[in-house]
């Protein structure tokens, strides 16, 4: 059988496409621990930068205030994003013709290099970004 098999073709495109739904199921919609029961929620893609002064991340999340936006850095050196996504009150009785913008409560851990930092947020392009300033 040669590669160019219009039947291998069809059965490695269908697995791929498996694992990238896959990957973007568990990267939407991740059970986090919690305290209390377990809450679904989804993660946020992120970008990560770091220069001598400061580490970049930025968390795409349009239509979410960067005020209602919690950011923790715990013990271990994890950074917690956690917060609300939510359809704008004025939106809730309408007819939803297409949702493809993950809703509802998500949170992204980040595990940061060993050091002190102080944090501050700002919005850019649809983002959140949180500025890491080394100390």
């Amino acid at each position: 059988m040669s590669n160019r098999d219009p039947i291998n073709w069809m059965l490695s495109e269908a697995i791929d496409s498996l694992t990238r739904a896959e990957r973007l199921r568990q990267q939407f919609f991740v059970l986090q621990s919690q305290a209390g029961p377990r809450e679904a929620c989804w993660e946020p893609p992120i970008d990560v930068l770091e220069t001598d002064e400061e580490i970049l991340i930025l968390v795409a999340l349009p239509g979410v205030d960067p005020e209602r936006v919690e950011a923790v850095i715990e013990g271990d050196g994890v950074l917690t994003i956690s917060g609300q996504r939510t359809l704008p009150a004025e939106l809730r009785n309408a007819r939803i013709h297409r949702l493809e913008l993950p809703q509802g409560r998500f949170e992204r851990r980040i595990a940061l290099p060993s050091g002190r930092y102080a944090v501050s947020r700002f919005a850019v392009n649809g983002c959140i970004a949180f500025r890491l300033a080394k100390s």
